[in-house]
């Protein structure tokens, strides 16, 4: 019986447009809340851009796991949080810098996200679809307190090789390119596996009473944490691989689609 459900949201969740079908979410949340069922997306994007995304009438009860699952965050409080110490976080961006400075570089603290004054306007506006606070700094050295997370943003697509010259810090932090333009970093051992095992434990919840959705290869830890784990139509095939079962694309509503149909049958 499920329980648990955990959504990845660009690529599964959210459609091409990153935007989701609310009148159907809102029947399959009620069903959700009949079946007793959890919901929890569980992204990249800040918590507090989750929340902006749902929106106040649909947030309610949603819990978020957010910032590439370094924070956790139910009706409006954090519950967790694991953090990179700011020396180590600084350091990690000057090996950035020094490998190149064509991309951008997103450095995320506890108060909000962090790019440099020379990102140009068009990409700074497109960093505020995942960052509902962002700011521009003059050199990153001016960040005194720790770091949620440091995030790449390379057009040129190269953040698997950019990855392999990071590899002096692997037993440090997390790192981990989930498509050829991103780049993730959060604390060591963290991921979105270790933070839904957590948020399994806060609710009692087993591994073959969870349902996950993802398509990114930051997902193949999250296609592990349940039994029910599908990977969407349009996921990469390393993630497909990884899922016991495959749905239809983002753009075809499919998770919530998805979530219906097996509810329905318990």
């Amino acid at each position: 019986m499920i329980k648990l459900v955990i959504t990845d949201m660009d690529g599964t969740f959210l459609n091409s447009k990153g935007e989701f079908n609310r009148e159907l979410y809102r029947e399959v949340k009620q069903l959700m809340v009949q079946k007793n069922v959890a919901f929890a997306p569980c992204t990249g994007k800040q918590c507090d851009r989750v929340e902006q995304i749902f929106g106040p009438e649909d947030t309610e009860g949603l819990w978020i796991l957010g910032d590439s699952a370094a924070r956790m965050k139910y009706n409006g409080e954090f519950v967790y949080e694991s953090l990179i110490k700011n020396t180590l976080g600084l350091e990690m961006i000057a090996k950035l810098e020094a490998i190149r400075l064509d991309y951008v570089i997103i450095a995320c603290t506890p108060t909000g996200a962090i790019v440099k004054d020379t990102v140009p306007e068009e990409i700074f506006n497109r960093m505020k679809h995942s960052y509902s606070e962002l700011r521009r700094v003059a050199d990153f050295s001016e960040i005194d307190s720790d770091f949620v997370k440091i995030s790449v943003y390379d057009a040129k697509e190269d953040s698997f090789h950019t990855r392999t010259q990071l590899a002096d810090f692997f037993d440090k932090a997390y790192i981990v390119a989930s498509e050829g333009a991103w780049i993730d970093i959060s604390d060591v051992g963290v991921h979105k596996g270790t933070t839904v095992a957590r948020l399994q434990e806060i609710l009692g919840v087993t591994h073959e009473e969870t349902m996950v959705f993802g398509d990114g290869l930051n997902d193949l830890e999250l296609m592990e944490a349940g039994l029910y784990s599908f990977a969407m139509r349009n996921g990469f095939p390393e993630t497909k691989a990884a899922a016991n079962f495959i749905a239809r694309s983002n753009d075809e509503d499919a998770v919530l689609h998805t979530i219906k149909q097996i509810l329905s049958l318990q």
